[in-house]
C-alpha cells in the first residue's frame, strides 16, 4: 500500500491491535479532523491533526488524537 515500512503502536505500556483484525502492524499518517464550520471558512488547514494507523492485514483506519501514542519500526 504506502512505501514506508510499517510500525508498531503502543499506547502508554499497551500494544495497539487492530479492532477488526487483532493485527499489530500499521502504516501511520497524519489524519486531518476537519469541522464543517472552518470548512465553510475555507480554512480547513487550521483544523487539528490526528495519528492515523492503518492495519497492514486488514486495512482498517485507527485515529489517535493527542501525544500518548509512540510507534516503533518492526523488523
Amino acid at each position: 500500500m504506502l512505501k514506508r515500512k510499517p510500525v508498531a503502536a503502543m499506547v502508554g505500556d499497551h500494544p495497539v491491535r487492530c479492532l477488526i483484525c487483532g493485527g499489530e502492524e500499521f502504516w501511520d499518517r497524519s489524519v486531518q479532523l476537519n469541522t464543517s464550520g472552518l470548512e465553510f471558512l475555507g480554512i480547513e488547514w487550521a483544523n487539528a491533526a490526528a495519528t492515523g494507523l492503518i492495519c497492514t492485514e486488514c486495512g482498517y483506519v485507527h485515529e489517535f488524537a493527542g501525544n500518548a501514542i509512540q510507534l516503533y519500526k518492526t523488523g
